[in-house]
């Protein structure tokens, strides 16, 4: 059976009996595995290399850290339109993807070499006599941070939706299947993540940083061996432009040109032909590139229905991607600090050391619990008493995960002062767990929500910049986090006394108080994000999926 739109590896056309289905989507399992083997613990203890390492300062690693997440998410962007317009999405992860490998076999080399980083000291006990990376050293970190997060930000764009793309939607058997792979991609995210905080961590702990980056690198390039050889098997979508292009060339373009025309009674017949989107009356005055103008009928002077409405989709979600970029940088914040502040408590569980890392264990192991439960037992029993097909609306999903991270910030902010009333008897570490478990909360409700969100409500052309604009809100949500470490710096300092972030440990701040700071940024975010959500319409009824527009009332 040959389907239209697909080819295979050499540009051929495909046979759905041979390509694509399950045993195509195994290989970008074990890819989705191994890079969060890698990614998650790595992530983490970013921040302890940089400092402990490299021997920047509190504010400098941390900071260094949120762009090295917001990059990883720009980059994403690029793999996406990419993709989407000139090369496919398997190429697009075979061409790209090995920058992954080259940054980390950088950062492997300089980890090393004595003479690519600074030399060993204690940054806590003598932060005076610590040399902070300089010079070519630092360029040298910051190159191969910055090729890693460019192959990394272009393979998990590609990723989810080369999965997808191997079923097909149409046949009820293969669309159950693309929802199945879904699942697994998110369980896959998470166990990967569980391995790489036992066995990565430890390497870390026990072997060094050379050996383990250097095992990480060995890792990702083992993941891109499996997604090559997987290419005889993948369908691949034929690009067939940007329809970001489309949108602003065409659309924009037309009804702006058309603005001072009456739209007809009956203005959806004007461009005529079968249209794949629902007909919406939002935002009229788009409307109005569908007019036929003096016999005119280039890409330039009308625009089919679908055009218009793959601009409208675009445009209604814009409001929720601002309002979660605010939402999420929270979630940023105390992601980079909690690790910081883990290694300033007591690590020791009986004779055991416990790297601060090694606690997101407990989250990481809530997610793919809450993961099974949610959807076996939860939105069974949710679906029955809302009607909703998900038991829940994605943007209701997303508004309890930033409610937890804003409830995790006044945890921590609480903990950080009761570990400075006392700094001569160091608190056990396990007093941070409750807002390792919300973090877990927010991971599961926000991520999972918003990346089901953009997915669902983005048109047919636009999946995998939809994919894309969920990882820029995260990255962007990252520079926020920056934003506001450099705000609140600048604002707090005194004569010759640095800012709250400032000191050579955690020790020398007031993170206690900058947590205070998150949480009232948290809450008015979460305040601005349900405002919007009540106020989106969506474009697929969750209750009934041949409604074209539905209200979300939470």
């Amino acid at each position: 059976m040959a389907l239209g739109g697909f080819v295979d590896w050499r540009g051929r056309a495909i046979n759905g009996e041979v390509h694509g289905g399950v045993r195509a989507t195994w290989f970008l399992h074990v890819m989705t595995l191994v890079t969060n083997v890698v990614i998650v613990p790595n992530l983490l203890n970013l921040v302890t290399y940089l400092h402990g390492t490299m021997h920047m300062g509190v504010s400098g690693s941390a900071t260094t850290a949120t762009n090295f997440i917001g990059a990883t998410s720009g980059f994403a962007l690029i793999g996406a339109f990419l993709s989407d317009s000139y090369i496919t999405r398997a190429r697009t992860m075979v061409l790209f993807g090995p920058f992954m490998f080259l940054g980390y076999g950088l950062l492997a080399l300089q980890a090393h070499l004595p003479s690519l980083h600074p030399p060993p000291c204690n940054v806590e006990a003598e932060p005076n006599n610590c040399k902070e990376v300089h010079g070519w050293n630092a360029t040298l970190l910051y190159t191969a941070l910055y090729m890693s997060a460019f192959g990394d930000g272009t393979m998990r764009v590609c990723l989810p939706s080369l999965g997808a793309d191997q079923f097909n939607h149409e046949d009820p058997s293969e669309s159950r299947q693309q929802s199945s792979f879904f699942n697994w991609y998110t369980f896959g995210i998470s166990f990967g993540g569980f391995i790489g905080l036992v066995l990565i961590v430890w390497l870390e702990n026990y072997k060094g940083w050379d050996i383990v980056i250097g095992v990480c690198a060995i890792l990702i390039l083992l993941g891109l061996l499996i997604v090559a050889a997987g290419l005889p098997f993948y369908r691949n979508q034929v690009p067939e432009g940007s329809p970001l292009t489309r949108i602003l060339q065409a659309v924009l373009v037309v009804a702006f040109r058309n603005r001072k025309l009456e739209l007809p009674k009956d203005r959806w017949t004007g461009a005529g032909s079968v249209d794949a989107l629902s007909q919406t009356n939002t935002l009229k005055f788009l409307d109005k590139a569908c007019i036929i103008n003096r016999g005119n009928n280039g890409a330039w002077s009308v625009c089919s229905v679908t055009k218009v409405e793959e601009t409208k989709a675009a445009l209604r979600v814009l409001p929720l991607f601002i309002s979660s970029i605010i939402g999420y940088t929270p979630d940023i914040i105390l992601f980079t600090f909690t690790v910081q502040q883990g290694g300033m408590t007591d690590t020791s569980l009986g004779g055991i050391h416990v790297s601060p890392a090694s606690l997101f264990i407990i989250p990481t192991a809530f997610q793919m619990t809450i993961l099974a439960v949610y959807d076996r037992f939860l939105v069974p029993s949710l679906r029955r008493r809302t009607g909703l097909a998900g038991g829940v609306t994605h943007l209701q999903r997303v508004g309890v995960g930033f409610l937890s991270v804003t409830l995790a910030s006044v945890i921590a902010a609480v903990v950080e002062k009761k570990r400075k009333e006392d700094l001569e008897k160091k608190m056990s570490l396990f007093w941070l767990a409750p807002q390792f478990l919300l973090l877990g909360v927010s991971d599961v409700t926000s991520f999972t929500g918003l990346l089901e969100f953009f997915s669902s409500e983005a048109p047919r052309g636009m999946k995998s910049i939809a994919t894309a604009l969920f990882w820029c809100d995260l990255g962007l949500a990252s520079l926020m986090a920056t934003l506001l470490v450099e705000v609140v710096n600048g604002a707090t300092r005194r004569g010759g006394r640095g800012g709250w972030l400032e000191g050579a440990s955690l020790d020398d701040g007031r993170l206690d108080l900058f947590y205070w700071v998150v949480a009232a940024v948290g809450s008015l975010g979460f305040l601005n994000y349900v405002y919007w959500a009540k106020k989106y319409a969506y474009q697929h009824n969750p209750r009934n999926a041949e409604q074209s527009v539905y209200h979300d009332s939470s």
